[in-house]
């Protein structure tokens, strides 16, 4: 049957599919929109089986602070065309926005909210199906605090989120979750680096020291020299402040407010996926 432009512009509208993808699925279900959107739909899951394996490097990271919780989530795809795309940017806001208004703790449970009468996890697969890429959620995040920031650098493929054990300006909160974003920490101070990452280290520090041929007497006093600068490098709060080196992250935090330091926080970077 033959359909017309308004009936082909609504179904885009409510699927965000090609106007052709409209047309042939408004002709093969004759008219019935209901169907019509069951028959896109299905053909978003044909395309994302069909890509299952692809490489989805790409994306969009997006980030909210609520006052004492801030979110971060990831929506990836194969290509930075599909990653600028406004109905894409606007996906991955929407799922963030309801990740939050139903405080879920898990990715599993954000794919599985409803949005609208589908749940998140059919709504990017059957964006997946409009755009012919694969399509996942990726790097889903929460830290609380008594307040918190986030900063998504330029491009939207890397996004940061930090709390704190005390009220923060906008600025000072901004400030730090940039120096998170440019020297990508691992943990907050030392006491929070894993175990094993530590022993590791020491083995690593320990063999090149015997490798430069130091006295066995002194590895130990070198192996601590090499982990004290190991420290300063990927421990948050020792970190030199990217706007003074002069002063350490904690240094300049409690310069701003006595006490103030960070409790927790994530990174999330599509280059380095």
């Amino acid at each position: 049957m033959a359909v017309s432009m308004a009936e082909i512009k609504h179904l885009r509208k409510l699927t965000g599919a090609g106007m052709m993808d409209c047309k042939n699925a408004l002709e093969e279900a004759n008219g019935d929109f209901d169907k019509a959107v069951e028959i896109i739909r299905k053909k978003g899951q044909a395309v994302a089986a069909k890509r299952s394996d692809r490489d989805a490097s790409e994306g969009c990271v997006a980030a909210k602070s609520t006052g004492k919780k801030a979110t971060m989530i990831a929506l990836k795809c194969e290509t930075d065309f599909v990653a600028k795309n406004e109905d894409f940017m606007a996906l991955t806001e929407q799922i963030l926005d309801l990740a939050i208004q139903n405080g879920a703790t898990s990715l599993e449970e954000v794919e599985a909210l409803k949005l609208g009468d589908i749940t998140v996890a059919e709504a990017v697969t059957e964006r997946s199906g409009v755009t012919g890429e694969k399509m996942e959620l990726d790097g889903y995040n929460v830290v609380e605090g008594e307040s918190t920031a986030v900063y998504i650098h330029m491009g939207n493929k890397l996004g940061t989120i930090v709390s704190f054990n005390q009220e923060v300006s906008e600025q000072i909160g901004r400030e730090i979750a940039m120096q998170i974003a440019a020297m990508n920490p691992i943990a907050v101070n030392a006491e929070s680096i894993p175990a094993d990452v530590l022993e590791r280290e020491k083995q690593v520090a320990a063999e090149k020291a015997r490798e430069e041929g130091k006295p066995e007497n002194l590895i130990d006093r070198i192996v601590q020299g090499r982990i004290n600068k190991f420290y300063s490098e990927v421990c948050l709060l020792k970190q030199d402040y990217v706007k003074d080196s002069s002063m350490t992250v904690a240094e300049y935090l409690d310069k701003q407010s006595k006490g103030l330091t960070v409790t927790d926080f994530k990174r999330f970077s599509l280059d380095q996926e």
